[in-house]
């Protein structure tokens, strides 16, 4: 059985969206451990499925995919070029469980807090 998880986050409460924003966010795909943490060594073995697609509002939805760097995590959208690449605040230590919140740095460099909508095993 894989380990292979969807997770779709949201835009969680900003000045911008004192509600959040179901229209802003992610879907991406990642190994989860027992725990609900991002499990590195399956994601060497399977990076290739960890895709994200990231949605914000009337932008263009850009697709790319999740990359280990280090001991962080980020989403590449550019393998030439780490200029767009959108880390992860401390996403090593945070459990990808529904309800929980991720902060996100994202291409205009401000980090934007993201809570986890729903994590479902892929099949």
């Amino acid at each position: 059985m894989t380990n292979l998880f969807r997770i779709w986050l949201q835009l969680a409460r900003t000045d911008g969206f004192p509600e959040g924003s179901a229209k802003h966010g992610y879907v991406f795909a990642a190994p989860l451990d027992g725990t609900g943490h991002i499990d590195a060594e399956s994601w060497h073995a399977q990076k290739d499925k960890c895709r994200v697609t990231r949605f914000w509002g009337d932008e263009r939805v850009e697709h790319g995919m999740l990359r280990h760097v280090g001991h962080g995590w980020r989403f590449d959208y550019d393998t030439r070029s780490n200029a767009g690449d959108e880390p992860f605040f401390k996403l090593d230590r945070h459990t990808l469980d529904p309800g929980n919140f991720v902060s996100i740095t994202e291409h205009d460099g401000i980090q934007r807090p993201f809570r986890i909508m729903s994590v479902e095993r892929v099949r």
